[in-house]
């Protein structure tokens, strides 16, 4: 059994919600991003979701791009993601940790390249933002071949059933779905309601739910209707205050443990 459907089975076997920080690598200081991994799981997280800093992340609100323009000038790089990744690995062995990027930088890699690195420093998923649905066969082949999954990332405006099917059918370890931005802040986290319902219908799988998560009320409203959820934004306005006193990550790691009580 992979590690990430070890996670869920075990949440599911012990009638608990998962916890999933997402966290951009490299901010505010790459060799930073380690020591925030480890403690972020000894916070409490389930699964890590590590974002590829790219130059135009289209799907993110202001509060997350601003941390991918501080990991670029920080000299991140795909590969030096993947290195991150690999370090972190060699301490922990158990935590799944999902890559969350854009098309351009996998491309730029080749996909069976990518795959066989990410497989190499121990990366366990990947959500894609932007890769077009019907050209996802050749890095699907190059993923599967190192025994991997690719994860589609679910946005609230792509409502064709095309898209959830493809979602679906693609999701084979867990269905990860995120809005885009901050514009959730005009419906409200309970706006998303309908959809998670609607995505039930359609798979058994356990669904991850990233959007308007800032506390432990919003995390709990999202986790009634969701196997985990994501918390982002939030996260990252923590490594802006950091950047701004020396890129000091020292307090990030009492915030990280106050995401316990954000469990359902």
């Amino acid at each position: 059994m992979s590690r990430l459907a070890g996670v869920f089975a075990d949440l599911r076997s012990n009638g608990r919600k998962g916890l999933i920080p997402y966290v951009v690598a490299g901010d505010p200081t790459p060799e930073g991003t380690v020591y925030l991994l480890h403690q972020l799981v000894a916070a409490g997280a389930d699964v890590l979701e590590v974002g590829v800093p790219f130059s135009d992340p289209m799907s993110e609100g202001p509060v997350i791009q601003k941390g991918h323009e501080r990991a670029l000038e920080n000299g991140m790089t795909l590969r030096k993601v993947l290195e991150i990744v690999a370090a972190f690995r060699r301490d922990n062995q158990n935590t799944p940790v999902v890559m969350m990027g854009y098309a351009n930088p996998i491309e730029r890699f080749g996909y069976d390249a990518f795959a066989s690195a990410c497989a190499e420093a121990g990366v366990d998923g990947l959500i894609t933002v932007d890769l077009p649905p019907e050209e996802v066969d050749q890095i699907d082949r190059a993923l599967q071949a190192s025994r991997w999954t690719i994860f589609f990332s679910f946005h609230r405006r792509r409502r064709s059933l095309v898209s959830r099917q493809l979602l679906i059918e693609l999701a084979g370890l867990f269905t990860a779905w995120r809005s885009k931005g901050d514009r959730v802040r005009s419906i409200g986290y309970r706006g998303g309601r309908p959809e998670r319902r609607l995505i039930r219908s359609k798979t058994s799988l356990p669904v991850a739910v990233g959007f308007g998560i800032k506390d432990a009320d919003s995390a709990r409203v999202v986790a009634s209707s969701a196997d985990a959820v994501v918390v982002g934004s939030a996260l990252i306005a923590e490594m802006e205050r950091a950047s701004q006193t020396d890129g000091d990550i020292g307090e990030i790691q009492i915030h990280g443990r106050l995401y316990n009580y954000s469990k359902a």
